[in-house]
């Protein structure tokens, strides 16, 4: 998935020449804490609300600070997961996206980007979870697949959660089927370590609610 797919129907821009409060006044009703500065079609750079705060720029206009304004932006030929490092790295609300010839198309929100990876990623299908615990060495999704297909269920998507300078890592598989007692069998007897399975479809909508929590709180927006 592109950039360009991703755009924001809501998220406004702003012309320099308007002043802090009005850039202020868009975030707060969108729930952001950046805007997009544009001044016919031209991409002039994201202000945030603290940029606003810091130089005194909320009744005056914003073309004041240009020089200071933060030009990141996205491609619009840039795939999601350039998307969401981008966002992650610099921990921005809004990633502005651009054509070519540097004018603006539109902006991409946090909550479009996790959106758009719960739809990736399949975690709205009707279907289990199991977090499996394994040494890094130990990792085979080629084996794993095998496994749980031999059982008559398919994997939907897989993630993996692994800490920098740590051995182990959780691999999260998302199954087509609730009922998973046949899978974690068999996984066990390959000496497989099943940490946690989500089955009752409440638990999973906590599961997810909860790694959607995380993922905002580490982004700290």
């Amino acid at each position: 998935m592109l950039a360009e797919k991703l755009i924001s129907d809501l998220i406004p821009s702003v012309n320099s020449w308007r002043d802090g409060k009005k850039a202020l006044s868009h975030m707060d009703d969108f729930r952001v804490s950046h805007i997009p500065v544009v001044d016919d079609s031209k991409y002039v750079g994201l202000v945030s609300d603290k940029l606003i705060y810091d130089l005194n720029l909320i009744d005056e206009p914003i073309s004041k600070a240009n020089e200071k304004l933060d030009t990141t932006h996205a491609h619009k030929d840039q795939h999601i997961f350039e998307v969401a490092i981008v966002m992650y790295k610099l921990k921005i609300s809004v990633l502005p996206v651009l054509d070519g010839d540097h004018y603006y198309l539109g902006a991409i929100t946090l909550y479009d980007l996790a959106r758009r990876f719960a739809n990736l990623f399949s975690l709205q299908e009707m279907g289990g979870v199991l977090v499996l615990e394994m040494n890094v060495n130990d990792y085979s999704i080629t084996q794993i697949s095998q496994i749980v297909e031999s059982n008559d269920v398919k994997i939907l998507s897989f993630f993996i959660d692994r800490k920098p300078g740590v051995n182990n890592m959780d691999v999260i598989l998302k199954l087509d089927s609730e009922e998973l007692s046949g899978v974690v069998q068999a996984l066990m007897r390959y000496d497989y370590k099943v940490k946690a399975v989500y089955q009752d479809r409440s638990m999973l909508t906590d599961l997810y609610q909860d790694r959607y929590d995380q993922f905002m709180k580490f982004m700290n927006i």
